[in-house]
């Protein structure tokens, strides 16, 4: 069984190493050491011809081997530690589309999803789709009641396709962590692992109308960023319906301007929304690159295609905003100490070498004009020398970092002489205020104090069901320790640091509370 897998994937990988060998692109398999013989009989047979720079003819390869590979050219472009900037760079800009499945199959997949004719559903659908991309495609369409509506519908046999795809990228991960010591710190069949995950649930429509529907919920005050609503009758595994939304792309600037917009209002908006999805509610859009990101007739931002999200727990906002902080204001010490209270630097690694490295990178930052400085490409930068600290990959931290290279460049298009996280700077010394200053801290030692007195009924049930499984001889000591239970001190003697710590627990908690 292990050889046919073996055999099947050298196959498959000879026929991959093809194509990466016509856009002289085989720089990605000679990197990771995989099979140097593929790439060597590729070479033989193929001859690179595209043009440009590494990350451009890559990208141009994974376009033309499929879905697959489109998505882990998207899911590469979050690896700067890996791969570079302008690789990763050009890999953002992977066009996910492919040619359009027929409206028939759309139409099929609908009627066996919902249970019912696509006549019940809707009072018309457009068979033609109006986006086409490597998982699902996109058709307008209006419900029975009036709504216009577009619906998301999964390409046909795609979860096959991908499962095939995913076992040979698990075996070539699985090689690399065997025989590349040197990148197994980078935790290859874990990437792999959280790149089938990610796929799984894109290829499952319900939990992208779960992540839309959570969005929108947290902006529900915010009048300026809108989420689309999710049609939940009309929603399934295989398709999601949303409401139809109106605007201009972000992108198309000539547009915006020739519409009258405020392009520097629009920034400011787009700054609030991207800081409050990060560092507010910890939840954010990770694919917001041009094409997901629309401006109605309000200026008001809107988004959509939600398969890909983000989140960031409280500990990981707080290091996130302490280290930028650092940069910023040069505390290069804060940032390597941020590094390794938060557990990503070994602590056998020494703290005045991280300091001095850290220096290396924020250093030319000050000093420039603001408008020039990107975070981004700090982050990026800061991957960049993980290696050398065998700093363990956070992959939702690579993620915001590719998240945070679109919003800048879409600011950049917007104003060139702004910098959007200027803009979001009060609402960011807000925050920092009211969660890392001393009342913020006073009140997570509250919180983590209350979380402590909630548990502690558990845990004295589970003291006492203990004791009285020494009592029934239904636990296995050494006779050692049993000896020295037994050494003229009884059960209770044996709890009288516990009462006293619950004491103290109790006089603190009337205080506190």
């Amino acid at each position: 069984m292990i050889m046919f897998r073996a055999i099947r994937h050298i196959g498959r990988l000879l026929k991959i190493a093809r194509t990466l060998a016509r856009h002289d692109a085989l720089f990605l398999l000679d990197r990771l050491g995989v099979a140097p013989a593929v790439s060597l009989a590729a070479r033989l047979v193929s001859r690179g011809r595209s043009k440009g720079r590494d990350g451009e003819r890559l990208a141009a390869a994974l376009e033309e081997l499929g879905p697959s590979f489109i998505k882990l050219g998207q899911a590469m472009s979050t690896r700067a530690d890996l791969l570079g900037d302008q690789m990763t760079a050009d890999l953002a800009k992977l066009q996910d589309r492919l040619p359009p499945f027929p409206g028939a199959a759309a139409r099929a997949t609908i009627e066996r999803e919902l249970g019912m004719a696509v006549e019940e559903c809707f009072e018309s659908f457009d068979d033609v789709p109006v986006a086409a991309a490597s998982i699902a495609q996109v058709h307008f369409a209006i419900t029975t009641e009036g709504r216009e509506v577009a619906v998301k519908i999964l390409r046909p046999g795609i979860e096959d396709a991908f499962g095939r795809d995913l076992d040979l990228f698990y075996w070539i991960a699985e090689i690399v962590e065997r025989t590349q010591p040197s990148f197994r710190r980078l935790k290859p069949v874990e990437v792999v692992r959280t790149f089938a995950e990610t796929v799984a649930l894109e290829m499952d429509l319900r939990y992208e109308a779960a992540a839309a529907s959570e969005l929108r919920e947290n902006f529900e005050g915010d009048p300026y960023f809108i989420v689309p609503e999710v049609d939940w009758a009309r929603t399934s595994r295989r398709v999601m319906t949303l409401e139809r939304i109106a605007g201009t792309p972000v992108g198309d600037v000539e547009a915006l301007v020739a519409a009258g917009q405020d392009l520097d209002a629009i920034l400011e908006k787009a700054a609030s929304a991207f800081f409050n999805q990060v560092f507010r509610d910890g939840f954010f859009h990770a694919d917001m690159h041009p094409g997901n990101l629309f401006i109605d007739d309000d200026g008001n931002l809107v988004a959509v295609d939600f398969g890909i999200m983000g989140r960031l727990d409280r500990k990981t906002r707080y290091f996130l905003a302490e280290m930028l902080i650092g940069f910023l204001t040069g505390d290069y010490r804060g940032v390597a100490e941020v590094h390794f209270r938060a557990g990503y630097v070994p602590t056998d690694k020494s703290v005045d070498a991280f300091t001095q490295a850290c220096r290396s990178i924020g250093e030319p930052l000050l000093g420039r004009p603001l408008h020039e400085i990107s975070l981004a490409r700090l982050l990026g930068q800061l991957f960049e020398v993980t290696e050398v600290f065998e700093m363990e990959t956070q992959p939702q931290l690579l993620l915001l970092q590719k998240t945070m290279l679109l919003a800048e460049g879409m600011g950049r298009r917007l104003n060139p002489e702004i910098n959007m996280w200027e803009l979001a700077r009060p609402l960011i010394e807000d925050w920092i205020r009211d969660n890392l200053g001393p009342e913020a801290r006073l009140r997570d030692a509250a919180d983590d104090f209350r979380g402590a007195v909630e548990r502690l009924p558990a845990f004295l049930a589970e003291a006492d069901r203990a004791l009285q499984m020494f009592g029934d001889g239904g636990l296995r000591l050494h006779p050692e320790s049993v000896r020295a239970l037994r050494g003229g001190r009884n059960s209770a003697a044996l709890l009288w640091p516990l009462w006293l710590a619950v004491a103290l627990l109790a006089v603190i908690t009337i205080a506190v509370l």
